[in-house]
């Protein structure tokens, strides 16, 4: 049954009747911006630990990072799922349904994130090891976990509404929820680290507090302000049919954090055979190259709900439009950065470094990194198309080209070329990744074509 008369036409202009630029930029513009606003939180993070002067404790942040990771992609899991049916459904006009999803996806989330803490605190021993945890990080890595498990509701949840809340093209609105959640994190960290001398769960502590007010606000926004969404409990009917469609697509989310865990876990045991000169390269080029990946991903995550609605909508000539400026936009910003720091590497890796060796190999894995970026902003984007378009079949196959390949492409690279097959076998895998990704979706718009064509000749 569909319900249009709920629909508000301001909450949905940029999703169904702003000029294509204007809308990708609405959407794109605050994505970027709390995605760098992240990588700066990080930095910031990591200084305060570092005044701790303790080793042990910065390396148990650093162990703990998988842990986080995994939170977040149960959170994407259902965000994902639900933000991109929830945007489909919206073109469809089909706000009954819109409510259910939304509720559904917000306490589903929440009972996700309780039944994780309860399986995990009497755990936590067993979990330890498995983060690489041992001997003086043990104690430090244990108290940062614990904090993490406890907030696991609240750090699951903050990510299934920030997508719900751009689903409805409220872009803006998760931004500044995002960054209210950061600036709130910033505050406290050094208030909890030092002034109460929480060391490294203090960070944990801070994280969790600020994951906290996102949640609040969102939770403020979808309730009061969101004319086409609900996290009331009476809207809380849960089917076969919404959690397939949830899940069909939210997995490829889940997927893809899966594997990127597991990624960066063999990226460091392989770097860590050529020294430490390798590590210290790759780390310095893998943070100044974030700048870069907070472009793509934001163009890629930012436009699935503009995609979905044009789909669901059957507005082809819109759909189009996007996903052609979309590609130009995303591409034109990342190629003239990615240029600029291409002329400049030797000076920036000489920012974090004097040591000639850290610096020759800095500068071939930034080289290395930025081809990668270009072809990880168009991989992010095919597989957005996808969830998009509430293909599960193809999302998923993105997601797992993208951690299969790497993994013999690591090995083989390793062995015939040393060090450069490591440094390279990310770069080799999203070029590669990239291409299939063209092949599935040239697959869907002949498909389109062909259907478009057979329509005009019945009628």
């Amino acid at each position: 049954m569909e319900n249009t008369e709920n629909i508000d036409e301001k909450s949905l202009y940029y999703l169904e009747k702003a000029p294509v630029t204007k809308a990708i930029i609405h959407m794109a513009t605050p994505m970027i911006l709390s995605s760098i606003a992240s990588v700066v939180y990080n930095i910031i993070d990591a200084f305060f630990v570092g005044k701790l002067n303790n080793t042990a404790m910065m390396a148990a942040v650093i162990l703990a990072l998988p842990f986080s990771l995994v939170l977040m992609a149960i959170g994407q899991m259902f965000g994902v799922g639900s933000g991109t049916y929830i945007s489909r459904l919206l073109g469809e006009g089909n706000t009954d349904n819109t409510r259910k999803v939304s509720s559904i996806n917000f306490w589903s989330s929440m009972l996700m994130g309780i039944i994780l803490m309860m399986i995990c605190l009497p755990f936590l021993s067993s979990i330890l090891p498995l983060l690489g945890a041992s001997g003086e990080t043990l104690q430090y890595t244990r108290n940062f976990v614990m904090v993490l498990v406890i907030g696991a509701p609240i750090i699951i949840v903050n990510m299934a509404l920030d997508a719900a809340v751009r689903a409805e093209g409220a872009s803006t609105i998760s931004m500044t929820g995002t960054i209210a959640g950061i600036i709130i994190n910033i505050i406290l960290n050094p208030f909890f680290i030092f002034v109460l001398n929480m060391n490294v769960m203090g960070s944990a502590l801070a994280s969790v507090c600020g994951n906290i007010v996102s949640v609040l606000y969102f939770i403020y926004y979808l309730q009061k302000k969101s004319t086409v969404q609900s996290l009331s409990i009476k809207d809380f009917k849960p089917s076969k049919e919404i959690y397939g469609e949830i899940f069909k697509v939210g997995v490829s989310a889940l997927l893809m954090s899966g594997f990127f865990v597991i990624i960066s876990l063999l990226f460091n045991n392989y770097s860590m055979i050529y020294g430490d000169s390798v590590v210290a390269g790759f780390g310095i080029a893998q943070r100044v190259v974030q700048i870069v990946d907070c472009i793509g991903m934001g163009f890629a995550m930012g436009v699935v709900p503009l995609i979905a609605f044009a789909y669901s909508a059957n507005n082809q000539k819109r759909l189009m439009e996007i996903v052609k400026k979309t590609i130009l936009y995303m591409l034109g910003l990342t190629l003239t950065l990615g240029a600029v720091l291409f002329a400049l590497r030797l000076q920036i890796i000489g920012i974090f470094s004097i040591d000639p060796n850290v610096i020759a190999i800095g500068q071939i894995t930034l080289i290395a990194q930025l081809s990668s970026t270009v072809f990880a902003a168009l991989c992010e984007f095919f597989t957005g198309i996808f969830q998009a378009q509430g293909d599960g079949v193809k999302s998923n196959i993105m997601a797992a080209v993208r951690g299969v390949l790497f993994v013999p492409i690591l090995i083989v690279g390793n062995l015939l070329f040393a060090v450069n097959g490591v440094i390279w076998a990310m770069t080799a895998t999203e070029g590669l990744s990239c291409l299939i990704g063209i092949a599935l979706w040239l697959g869907i718009r002949r498909k389109s074509l062909l259907e478009i064509s057979m329509n005009k000749q019945i009628s």
